[in-house]
C-alpha cells in the first residue's frame, strides 16, 4: 500500500483500506476495543460510546465505529482518560442492569458485565429498578426478553430492520421507558417475525435469550461445549456451533442449543434460520430412529441391520423395474445431502436402474 494509506494507532504506523473504520483498523492490529452496540453485519450508529477513542487534533473523543480511517491519522486506542471514560460510562449501564455476571449469563454472553469487570467499573454508584418493560407473556416458543438486561444499543432491531428485513422489533415509548417491543405489544407470532434468532445472535447482554434452554434449566454458555458443523436443513450449507452440555445423560452429552459463529468467519456471517438455530430437539427426541426397519410380511415394522435393510431396498426396487420397467422407478435426493452423495444418487438410478427420474429438492 502506498503512504496515502497509513495512519498511526498507539504509536505504531499501520496501513488501512479504504472504506475502513479505526474500529476495523484497531481489531486487525489485535486491539481489543468494547464496542456494545457494533455489529459487522449492521451500518455503524455510535450509539453506545464504549468503542470512542483519542484521536489527535479532536478535542472530544470519537466512536471508532463510525469514524473512517484517514491518512495520517494519529490515534490512541487505550490510556489514563480513556480508561476513565470507560469506567464511568460502564457505571452509568451498571445503575439498572443486572450485577451478578454468573446469573446474567445464564441467558448469554453479557458483554457489559464482562467490561466493567476488565476496567473495574464503580458498583457502588446505586441501582435503580428499571422502567423498560418486558414482554413476558409472549406466546412464541423461541424467543425471550428481559427488559432489566437490555442496554437499549438497538443492534437486535437493527438487525430485524437491516438483515432480516422484517422489522418486526422496535424501540418503543421515551426516555427511561424506552424499550424493545412489537406493534402493540402483541407476541412475535403475530408480526413479521420469521423467528431466526438473530436478535438473540446479537444481543451483547443476554437481554434476548432462546427460550428453551432457560426453561430448562440449561447450564450457563460457557460451561457447554461447542462443536462447528454444518446445518442439515437444506442446502445452503449454514455453519452453526451445537452447544453441548458434556455431562447430561450419564456423560453422552446433550446439545442445549445452537449459537452462530463469529460474523465474517463463514459463508453465512453468522445468521441462521429458525430451522438451523432452533430445530436441534431431534437429535434427543424418542421417536427418532436409531435403527433400520423392515416391514415383516404381516405388515409389521421390525429391527433390521443395514446390511439387511439395504438388501431389502434392492429386492424391492428390483421387483418393481422388473414388473414395470426403469421408468416406473423414481429417485429423490436431499439437499440436506452432501454434492457427492447427491450424486451418487443420480449416478445409482442412471446406471444401475436405467432411468432418469431422479430429482433433488434444491433442483441442483
Amino acid at each position: 500500500m502506498s503512504h496515502a494509506s497509513q495512519l498511526t494507532l498507539d504509536g505504531e504506523v499501520v496501513v488501512f483500506a479504504p472504506g475502513e473504520t479505526l474500529l476495523d483498523v484497531a481489531k486487525r492490529q489485535g486491539r481489543e476495543i468494547p464496542a456494545l452496540c457494533h455489529d459487522p453485519r449492521l451500518a455503524p450508529v455510535g450509539a453506545c460510546r464504549s468503542c470512542l477513542v483519542e484521536l489527535d487534533g479532536s478535542r472530544r473523543l470519537v466512536p471508532s465505529c463510525a469514524t473512517r480511517a484517514e491518512p495520517g491519522m494519529v490515534v490512541a486506542s487505550e490510556g489514563e482518560r480513556l480508561t476513565r471514560h470507560r469506567r464511568s460510562l460502564f457505571a452509568l449501564y451498571l445503575a439498572d442492569h443486572p450485577h451478578d455476571r454468573a446469573a446474567a449469563e445464564r441467558r448469554g454472553p453479557d458483554e457489559l458485565l464482562a467490561w466493567a469487570e476488565r476496567y473495574d467499573a464503580p458498583r457502588d454508584w446505586g441501582h435503580l429498578e428499571p422502567l423498560r418493560t418486558g414482554r413476558p407473556d409472549d406466546r412464541n416458543p423461541y424467543v425471550d426478553f428481559a427488559a432489566s438486561a437490555c442496554i437499549l444499543c438497538g443492534r437486535c432491531t437493527r438487525y430485524c430492520d437491516e438483515v432480516e428485513g422484517v422489522s418486526a422489533i422496535t424501540l418503543t415509548a421515551r426516555g427511561a421507558y424506552t424499550t424493545v417491543s412489537t406493534v402493540d405489544g402483541i407476541s412475535l407470532l403475530d408480526t413479521s417475525c420469521e423467528l431466526c434468532g438473530g436478535c438473540i445472535d446479537t444481543c451483547p447482554t443476554g437481554a434476548m435469550a432462546a427460550k428453551e434452554p432457560l426453561l430448562r434449566g440449561a447450564a450457563p454458555e460457557s460451561e457447554l461445549t461447542k462443536v462447528r458443523t454444518t446445518c442439515g436443513y437444506c442446502g445452503v450449507g449454514c455453519q452453526l456451533d451445537l452447544n453441548v452440555d458434556r455431562n447430561a445423560h450419564g456423560g453422552r452429552g446433550r446439545v442445549v442449543k445452537v449459537t452462530n459463529p463469529e460474523p465474517g468467519t463463514t459463508t453465512n456471517d453468522g445468521n441462521l434460520c429458525v430451522k438451523g438455530r432452533f430445530a436441534s430437539d431431534f437429535i434427543d427426541h424418542p421417536d427418532r430412529l436409531t435403527t433400520p426397519l423392515v416391514r415383516r410380511a404381516d405388515g409389521e415394522l421390525r429391527e433390521a441391520s443395514w446390511e439387511e435393510a439395504l438388501a431389502a431396498t434392492a429386492r424391492g426396487l428390483r421387483g418393481v423395474a422388473d414388473a414395470h420397467g426403469a421408468d416406473a422407478l423414481g429417485f429423490v435426493s436431499s439437499s440436506r445431502c452432501t454434492v457427492e452423495e447427491n450424486y451418487l444418487v443420480q449416478k445409482l438410478a442412471r446406471a444401475v436402474f436405467h432411468t432418469n427420474n431422479v430429482h433433488q429438492c434444491a433442483a441442483t
